[in-house]
């Protein structure tokens, strides 16, 4: 199946979102963070950093699971995340094509 070019910029518009979307709440920047200083970390390793249930960071490691932006990898019977840096630096990229996009009309 072609996809059209509409259907190619819904789909980019979808991927920014998402990306935007993981990074709009303070804690999941803060893990983020967190996140970075470490090679990886478990997830209980990043409750006992902030002052969030477990349950809570669980939800936002997730979110930036999905969003690409953290990687997730099962290390027997703990979980190991790490930030995805190359996806991360790529946000500045997204935001830099959507603003040029739509200020170039002006």
């Amino acid at each position: 199946m072609i996809e059209s070019s509409s259907d190619s910029r819904a789909c980019d518009s979808r991927a920014i979102a998402a990306r935007f979307a993981a990074l709009a709440h303070p804690a999941r920047i803060e893990i983020l963070k967190h996140l970075s200083a470490s090679r990886c970390c478990s997830c209980r390793e990043v409750v006992d950093q902030f002052d969030l249930a477990q349950s809570t960071v669980s939800q936002h490691l997730k979110i930036l699971v999905e969003a690409g932006l953290v990687r997730f990898e099962a290390d027997r019977q703990r979980s190991r995340y790490a930030v995805d840096h190359a996806a991360l630096a790529g946000v500045s990229g997204l935001l830099d094509q959507l603003v040029n996009s739509c200020c170039s009309s002006r």
